[in-house]
C-alpha cells in the first residue's frame, strides 16, 4: 500500500477551489476527490506496517482547529511542476503536523526529505509555460477560502493510475477540543 497522512478539504471550500482551476495549458487539474492538504507523505508498506502506522495514529491526542487557505503558489522555480494553495499560517496545524510525523517516525519510518508546507495540490503540470504559470499565479495571487474546522486527520492510501492518483481514506482519526484548551 502507497500511505500518506492529510486533511480533507469540505465540500465548500473544494468548489471554491475548482473555480480557480483553468487557463495554464498542460496543467492536469485536480478533481474534488483528490483535493486534501497532506500532513506526511509515507509511501510504500505493506500490511505489518500499515497496522502499526495506524496503531500509532490512532494514539495522536490533539485540539479540533480553524483553518483558512489563503494565496496560491508553485512548486519548480524556474520549471513548474505543480500549483496549490497555501494554508494562513496555523499554530494547531503545526502542531498536529508534528504530532503525526513523530508517530510515523517513532515506528520506523524514516525522516520526511521535504519540509513541512502546508498547500493543497490544485494541477501537474507535465510542461508548464512559465509565462501562463506566472499569469495564474499574479491572477489567483488573493485566493482567500472561507475558514472552516479541522475536526480529524486522515490516513489514505493512493493508488497511481494512468489518469492520475486515485486517494482513499482507509482511517480517520477525530480530534478533540479546542486548540489551547486540551492541548498535551
Amino acid at each position: 500500500m502507497r500511505l500518506f497522512v492529510a486533511l480533507s478539504i469540505p465540500g465548500a471550500v473544494a468548489q471554491s477551489l475548482m473555480l480557480i482551476q483553468g487557463g495554464v495549458p498542460g496543467a492536469r487539474w485536480q478533481g474534488r476527490e483528490q483535493l486534501h492538504m497532506t500532513l506526511r507523505f509515507i509511501g510504500e508498506v505493506d500490511g505489518r506496517e500499515a497496522a502499526m502506522l495506524d496503531d500509532a495514529l490512532a494514539g495522536i491526542v490533539a485540539p479540533t482547529f480553524s483553518l483558512q487557505l489563503h494565496g496560491v503558489g508553485q512548486f519548480g522555480n524556474k520549471q513548474p511542476h505543480t500549483l496549490w494553495v497555501s494554508a494562513r499560517k496555523n499554530e494547531a496545524l503545526d502542531h498536529l503536523q508534528r504530532k503525526v510525523d513523530s508517530a510515523i517516525r517513532r515506528v520506523g519510518q524514516p525522516q520526511d526529505a521535504h519540509k513541512f508546507t502546508p498547500h493543497v495540490t490544485l494541477a501537474r503540470l507535465r510542461h508548464g509555460d512559465a509565462g501562463k504559470v506566472m499569469e495564474w499565479l499574479t491572477h489567483h495571487a488573493l485566493y482567500t477560502s472561507t475558514e472552516f474546522e479541522v475536526g480529524a486527520f486522515h490516513l489514505y492510501s493512493s493508488k497511481l493510475t494512468s489518469d492520475g492518483s486515485i486517494y482513499r481514506i482507509e482511517q480517520s482519526y477525530p480530534l478533540e477540543g479546542a486548540y489551547g484548551e486540551a492541548d498535551d
